[in-house]
């Protein structure tokens, strides 16, 4: 992979393997017998719908929400992640994180804690796709937080002679 730093210069990145965190249509099949609740359009919540609704917010301006949002008709479930979000694109892996402890939190039965919605996005640069943009500004490209993923150049990774015997062994 060849990138350019802000003041042009290239930059190779030798790579192995890239995980990449992007929107799809959620596939519901493994719930289809629980009673869910979904938005006909983007398949998450019905609740949680107009929070995300990608013609009205972006990743940046989706207001925080919770245990409420991501509950279903069918007590004790609750999808989070991606999956949570259905087809909308406005999902960020912070968003996530913060899901996955409040439900956890209710499953456990500690519904203070399960209310008590802690993610705090930044109001701008969260969703920059500008290499370019984002290393100027030292922030990161996923989360426009200072310090953040790819906020500076990245080094080669170097990667050992494999003996061949696969990731299991």
């Amino acid at each position: 992979m060849v990138s350019r730093d802000p003041s042009g210069a290239e930059q190779s990145i030798t790579v192995n393997r890239i995980v990449a965190a992007t929107g799809y249509r959620p596939d519901h099949s493994i719930a289809s017998e629980l009673r869910l609740d979904t938005d006909p359009i983007l398949g998450s919540t019905r609740q949680l719908a107009p929070l995300i609704e990608p013609n009205q917010h972006s990743c940046g301006t989706v207001p925080a929400h919770g245990v409420d949002e991501l509950s279903h008709p069918e007590p004790g479930y609750y999808a989070v992640g991606v999956k949570s979000y259905g087809r909308a694109p406005t999902f960020l892996m912070a968003t996530g994180y913060e899901q996955v402890r409040l439900v956890v939190a209710a499953v456990a039965g500690d519904w203070e804690a399960a209310h008590d919605v802690q993610l705090d996005l930044p109001a701008t640069g969260v969703c920059s796709s500008n290499l370019a943009e984002a290393q100027e500004q030292r922030v990161g490209l996923a989360t426009g937080i200072s310090g953040g993923l790819l906020a500076t150049p990245l080094p080669p990774a170097t990667v050992g002679a494999s003996d061949g015997g696969g990731c299991c062994g």
